[in-house]
């Protein structure tokens, strides 16, 4: 019997994405396990989920009072049983064709798969303000921990659970979490393999939860370069 895989979703208002991936998961990957953790969305999110719950591979995890992207990673993964565990961004369902590719790279000897633009055939089509300021912080990641990682923010990935033993999610903040668990793979010694993909423009960029605004941009962007200096300081 193949291993189950397991995918994690979080979601907050996700209504105009969210049954176009499920479904796409649903068909695209084998013997799955869904776990989907939402943060008490109000647009209908939840409606859409709790249709498709009832199946025994989807579990979903409703939070009240409860926010943030990696602490809802973090509860989705304690959730998870599978062999191997991945997670995507919800309004990105163009990308889970991948996840098949993925799961074959995993069984020629490797720990993590990451989908990266910044290895050759991939690229960032977003405005240039986020496509710029993404790739030139993903280099001062690579300069500052020394790593052959190129792309440390994508955040799409599929990965042996037995990493688990060794390094655990730091669930605090909001793609920053992932930078700092990258790192810690790749200084415990797992095989980490990166492949192309083309992040496409954002559909609705003004509707983006992670930096809304300009100002909202830059706070972010200082709060991930905090990050990576206190992933740095903190003791594994």
């Amino acid at each position: 019997m193949s291993e189950i895989v397991s995918i994690v979703l979080c979601t907050y208002n996700e209504v105009d994405f969210i049954e176009d991936s499920i479904l796409k998961i649903k068909e695209k990957i084998k013997n799955l396990e869904l776990v989907i953790v939402d943060d008490d969305s109000i647009d209908g999110t939840k409606e859409i989920i709790t249709k498709y719950s009832d199946n025994e591979k989807i579990k979903f995890i409703l939070r009240k009072n409860q926010s943030g992207l990696a602490s809802a990673f973090v509860n989705g993964v304690e959730k998870t049983s599978g062999d191997k565990i991945g997670w995507i961004d919800t309004n990105m369902s163009y990308l889970i064709e991948y996840f098949p590719k993925m799961e074959n790279l995993l069984e020629k000897d490797n720990d993590i798969i990451l989908l990266s633009r910044y290895v050759n055939g991939g690229s960032d089509q977003r405005p240039l303000l986020r496509s710029l300021a993404s790739k030139y912080l993903n280099i001062f990641c690579k300069i500052i921990f020394r790593s052959k990682i190129n792309d440390f923010t994508s955040g799409i990935f599929l990965m042996k659970r037995k990493i688990l033993n060794q390094v655990n999610f730091v669930g605090y903040g909001h793609g920053d979490f992932f930078i700092e668990f990258l790192y810690n793979v790749e200084k415990k010694g797992f095989k980490i393999v990166e492949i192309p993909y083309i992040q496409e423009k954002d559909i609705d960029p003004i509707k983006s939860k992670s930096a809304p605004n300009l100002i909202k941009f830059f706070y972010l962007g200082i709060k991930y370069i905090i990050r990576v200096f206190s992933t740095l300081l903190r003791k594994n």
